[in-house]
C-alpha cells in the first residue's frame, strides 16, 4: 500500500490539473511544470509495473480493438422534435402551454409552475452516453438507436475533458454530452495531416468510432455535457440544479446557456446565437429549448419519438455538398495566381453559392481535389465570406483533373512556384497586376484618391495607357472627358482628388507603393523611424532587421523593392510631378503608461463608435502594437459586433478579450459617443 500512496497522490494531482486545463480553461501550471509531473508518473508506473485505473497515462489510447460491443443504455436517449422556423417554434410552445393548462385545470391541488425555458447550443458532433458507477467511468457508448449503442470506452477515455472519476460516488448515473473537434484543432491537424479531414463533425464521429484508440487520441477531441439521463439515487428539482450537479462533478458544461420566463426572450436569444455562431470554435447546427421544471417534464412526457418538453431549433446549414464544375485562375496585384472554383448552384446559409475559394495549388492537392472536376465536394460558408471547398465526398469516384497552369492566364508569362503558390513575375506587362497596383495606390488607406475605383483603373489602363501610379499624375482634363461615363464634373473631381493626394504623408505613400510583405503597420513604422523617403530607400538589410517586427524576409523585400530601377524611376517621376510624401512635422507622441502600453492588440468585428482605423491609431498612440492576426504573442483582442474566427482563437488561447465597446472607449480615454 505504501508504494501506491505517492502514485495515488500524483494521479490525483495531475487529474486535477487536467480538469482546470481542459474543462475550466484555467491552467494552474505551465506546460513545462505539467510535463515534469506527467513524466514522473510515467516513470513511477514503469518502475512499479502498476497503473491505476484513473491514471491520465491511459488517455493516450489502448491497443487496436477487434470491434465494438453493443451497449444497452440504462435509460432511452430520445431524439428531439425539430422546428425549422419561428412559427414552428411557437407551435411547440403553444402545445406545451396547452398541456400544462389542461393538467392544472384537472389537478388544482398539484399545480405546475409557470413555464420557464432553458436555451442551449445544439452541438454538431457525436452524442456520448457515459456510465459512472460509484464515481468511476465504467462505460461510454454512442447513441445508436436510442436504446442500444456501441461501447466506445477506450476511445472516450482519450478525451481529456471527460472525467475518469467524479466526486459523486453514491450509485450509478448516465450522463449525456457531445463529442466534438474544435475548429482550431481541426485547422492545426490538417496543416500536418497527410490526408486532411473534411469537417469537424465527421472528424469527431470518425475518431470516436475508430477501432484504434491511438488514432482517436491524435484528434484531440473535446466534449460538452448537458444531461443526466439516468440515476439510481440522485434527483433534480429543475434543469439549473442538474447543470450545477454536472459542473460540481467536473463535467465540462458549455457557458452559453440562458434561462427565460418569457418566450419572446427565447426567440431573441436564438437570433443572438445565430449572430454568434460564426465566432464559435466549434460547429453548432441549432439550439435546444427545454422546459426547466422537472415535474413539468414528467407530466408532459413523450410522444413515440420525442419529449414534449424540449425542441431543437435548426439553423440554416453552413456546410453542404455540390458539384465542382470548373476552376479558373485569377491574377492578383502581387502576381499571385489564385484558383477560383465554380460549383453547381446551391443554397447555403441563406444565399445561393456558385463560386468558392481554393486558396492555392497546395490547397488543392492537400484536400485531394486534384481529380475532382465533375465530382461532388463538401463546401462551407461562415461569417459572410466566400465559401470554401473542404474536400471531395469520400464515396465519390475521381472526376476530371484540375490542370495547374504553367503560364500566366493573363499575359502568358511562365509561372514560378513558391511554396504552395504560383506567381507571375511579369510585373511590367501583366494587366491584372498593373490594375491591382494602381487601385491599391489610390485606395483609402494609401493615397486616398477620392472617386477612384477598379473600374476607373481599368478604363485609364485601356484608353489612356496608364500603366503605373506615376502615370495617374499625367492624366489631363481633355483626355478624361473623351472617356465613357466621364463628363466634365467627374473629370474635374478626379483631377482635384489626384491633386489633393500629392499632400499625403510618407506612411500613406509607402503603403501605396505595395512593397511586398509589408502592411500599414510596417510602412508607418518606417515613416516614423526614418522621416525621409530617401533614407527609407537607402536603408540596408542590416539596418532594417533591428527595427520592430522587421525580420529577414521583410527587410529583403524592402531593400529589393527600392533596388529595382523601374520602381525607383516611378517614384522619381511622382516626386517630380509634385507628390510630397512628407513625414509629419512632429514625431507622434506615444504613451508609455496607459492600459495598452506595450501590449500587442488585435481588432476584430465591427465597432460602432469609431472606425477600425481610428481605433488602431488611438491604440498605437497609447503605446500598443496593433496586428492583424491572433497568436500566442497577442495580449488583447478588441471584439466588435460579428467578431469571427479571431475571437474564437483568442478564447481558445486564453487571451484577454474586450467585447464591451463602451469599456474599450473608456480605456482609450475617449468619451462614449451617442449611438
Amino acid at each position: 500500500m505504501d508504494s501506491l500512496q505517492p502514485m495515488d497522490l500524483l494521479v490525483a494531482e495531475i487529474n486535477q490539473h487536467n480538469y482546470h486545463y481542459y474543462t475550466m480553461d484555467t491552467p494552474l501550471l505551465s506546460d513545462k511544470e505539467y510535463d515534469a509531473l506527467y513524466d514522473q508518473l510515467v516513470q513511477l508506473e514503469k518502475d512499479t509495473g502498476i497503473v491505476l485505473p484513473n491514471s491520465p497515462t491511459q488517455r493516450v489510447g489502448a491497443e487496436l480493438l477487434k470491434g465494438f460491443d453493443p451497449h444497452r443504455h440504462l435509460a432511452p436517449l430520445w431524439s428531439l422534435d425539430k422546428a425549422q422556423n419561428m412559427d414552428q417554434l411557437s407551435n411547440w410552445n403553444n402545445r406545451a402551454i396547452k398541456l400544462v393548462t389542461e393538467y392544472n385545470n384537472n389537478n388544482p391541488d398539484d399545480l405546475l409552475p409557470d413555464l420557464c425555458y432553458a436555451v442551449e447550443l445544439k452541438f454538431d458532433g457525436l452524442t456520448l452516453n457515459l456510465t459512472y458507477t460509484n464515481g468511476r467511468l465504467v462505460q461510454a457508448a454512442t447513441r445508436g438507436n436510442g436504446v442500444t449503442g456501441e461501447g466506445i470506452l477506450a476511445q472516450v477515455k482519450t478525451i481529456k475533458s471527460v472525467p475518469l472519476t467524479i466526486p459523486y460516488t453514491e450509485g450509478t448515473i448516465e450522463v449525456q454530452g457531445e463529442g466534438i473537434m474544435n475548429l482550431s484543432v481541426l485547422s492545426n491537424y490538417n496543416l500536418q495531416a497527410a490526408e486532411p479531414l473534411k469537417n469537424a463533425r465527421n472528424a469527431a464521429a470518425g475518431a470516436l468510432r475508430n477501432l484504434n484508440p491511438k488514432a482517436t487520441a491524435e484528434r484531440r477531441l473535446n466534449a460538452y455535457f448537458y444531461n443526466v439521463g439516468y440515476s439510481d439515487a440522485v434527483e433534480f428539482k429543475d434543469h439549473r440544479e442538474m447543470m450545477g450537479f454536472l459542473q460540481n462533478n467536473q463535467f465540462k458544461v458549455n457557458p452559453f446557456i440562458a434561462y427565460f420566463e418569457d418566450f419572446d426572450d427565447v426567440m431573441e436569444e436564438l437570433l443572438k446565437i445565430v449572430e454568434r455562431r460564426s465566432s464559435l470554435d466549434y460547429l453548432i447546427d441549432g439550439a435546444v429549448i427545454k422546459l426547466v421544471d422537472m415535474r413539468t417534464r414528467e407530466v408532459l412526457g413523450y410522444t413515440d419519438k420525442f419529449p414534449r418538453w424540449a425542441v431543437a431549433y435548426k439553423f440554416e446549414a453552413e456546410e453542404t455538398t455540390t458539384v465542382l464544375e470548373s476552376v479558373s485562375w485569377e491574377v492578383g496585384r502581387t502576381g499571385k495566381i489564385t484558383p477560383v472554383a465554380r460549383v453547381e448552384a446551391v443554397e447555403l446559409a441563406g444565399v445561393t453559392v456558385q463560386n468558392c475559394t481554393l486558396n492555392n495549388i497546395g490547397d488543392i492537392e492537400r484536400k485531394n481535389l486534384k481529380y475532382a472536376l465533375g465530382a461532388r465536394v463538401f463546401i462551407r460558408r461562415s461569417n459572410d465570406v466566400i465559401p470554401e471547398i473542404l474536400g471531395k465526398v469520400p464515396e465519390e469516384a475521381d472526376g476530371e483533373e484540375i490542370v495547374f497552369p504553367t503560364t500566366c492566364p493573363s499575359c502568358d508569362f511562365p509561372l514560378e512556384q513558391k511554396g504552395a503558390h504560383l506567381f507571375c513575375n511579369n510585373r511590367l506587362n501583366c494587366k491584372p497586376q498593373l490594375i491591382g497596383r494602381i487601385t491599391h495606390f489610390a485606395s483609402r488607406d494609401a493615397m486616398d484618391i477620392d472617386t477612384f475605383s477598379v473600374m476607373t483603373a481599368e478604363l485609364l489602363y485601356s484608353e489612356l495607357g496608364v500603366r503605373e501610379p506615376a502615370d495617374l499624375y499625367t492624366v489631363a482634363f481633355d483626355d478624361l472627358v473623351t472617356l465613357d461615363r466621364f463628363g466634365e464634373k467627374k473629370a474635374n473631381n478626379l483631377l482635384q482628388a489626384l491633386e489633393n493626394s500629392k499632400e499625403r504623408d510618407l506612411a500613406s505613400f509607402l503603403f501605396g507603393l505595395g512593397i511586398p510583405n509589408t502592411g500599414k503597420a510596417t510602412t508607418r513604422m518606417l515613416a516614423e523611424h526614418y522621416r525621409d523617403l530617401s533614407l527609407v530607400m537607402a536603408a540596408t538589410i542590416e539596418e532594417l532587421v533591428v527595427l520592430p517586427d522587421v525580420g529577414e524576409i521583410v527587410a529583403e523585400s524592402i531593400v529589393n523593392f527600392f533596388a529595382d530601377p523601374r520602381m525607383r524611376a516611378g517614384i522619381d517621376r511622382m516626386l517630380a510631378l509634385g507628390v510630397q510624401a512628407k513625414a509629419p512635422e512632429e514625431a507622434r507622441v506615444v504613451s508609455t503608461d496607459s492600459f495598452f502600453s506595450g501590449k500587442t492588440v488585435v481588432l476584430t468585428g465591427t465597432l460602432h463608435k469609431l472606425t477600425r482605423d481610428e481605433a488602431a491609431e488611438r491604440l498605437e498612440a497609447l503605446g500598443a502594437k496593433v496586428t492583424g492576426s491572433v497568436s500566442a504573442k497577442t495580449d488583447l483582442v478588441i471584439a466588435g459586433e460579428k467578431a469571427g474566427s479571431k475571437l474564437a482563437k483568442a478564447q481558445k488561447l486564453g487571451i484577454q478579450v474586450i467585447e464591451d465597446e463602451d469599456e474599450f472607449i473608456r480605456l482609450l480615454g475617449l468619451d462614449a459617443k451617442p449611438e
